[in-house]
């Protein structure tokens, strides 16, 4: 996917669940399939180690692609994982190719009020037992005009504001609730173990039992990425 000129790269940016999964559903034809959370968590990944998200769409166009090629097709595509290893070579090239790129102004994805009603929804949201992060959230929606100007920094302030989060549900879980989740991400990713680098595979899992407990204990995610 190339950038329109009218299109802002803070917006592309912050829309990476959201474009990442429309492009897997119009690739495959389908556009009521659902990720998994092994899905999100393999996004999650992607993400949070910096693969761009033109390389994810033009790996899912790949994998497609290869797919559709074979005479025998045993089955469908039911998972992003089938596409792994055609975004990390995407993501390669891309990497060899790129050319130093002009920064330049760009309009806020977000609106002001629609930005300060995500923070304190998050804040009202967080149960007893979460007060500091509750209330640093409700800093930060009352300071927002001055954090706007900023959206990257105020994406830190968020991303450590859900590390701290998640550490204190770590410790409530229980060994049998880890055990589950384990069990099931087993199960999920058995069949795409063999696309994935070992160091791809242990950002993946990691990902996948904090999506798992965050669901599981109903915790909101705190970051822009999840606005849209």
């Amino acid at each position: 996917m190339t950038e329109n000129e009218g299109d802002s790269p803070l917006a592309n940016y912050f829309n990476y669940f959201t474009e990442t999964e429309e492009h897997f559903q119009r690739a495959r034809g389908t556009s009521l399939f659902l990720l998994s959370p092994l899905d999100w968590a393999l996004i999650e990944t992607w993400k949070n180690a910096g693969v761009p998200l033109e390389a994810v769409l033009r790996g899912i166009d790949a994998a497609f692609e290869k797919w559709r090629s074979r005479r025998v097709k045993t089955q469908m595509v039911n998972s992003l994982a089938f596409c792994a290893q055609a975004v990390m070579a995407e993501a390669q090239v891309m990497a060899g190719a790129a050319a130093p790129r002009v920064k330049r102004e760009a309009a806020a994805p977000f609106a002001l009020e629609e930005l300060r009603a995500y923070l304190r929804r998050n804040a009202a949201a967080l149960p007893a037992g979460y007060e500091e992060i509750s209330a640093a959230l409700e800093r930060i929606a009352a300071d927002l005009e001055q954090q706007l100007a900023d959206l990257e920094e105020l994406e830190r302030r968020l991303t450590v504001l859900e590390e701290k989060m998640v550490a204190a549900a770590r410790t409530r879980q229980s060994d049998e609730q880890m055990l589950e989740a384990r069990r099931e991400l087993d199960r999920q990713l058995r069949p795409y173990r063999s696309k994935m680098t070992a160091d791809q595979l242990a950002m993946l899992e990691r990902q996948y039992m904090e999506r798992n407990l965050l669901e599981r204990t109903g915790l909101p995610r705190l970051s822009l990425f999840y606005m849209r």
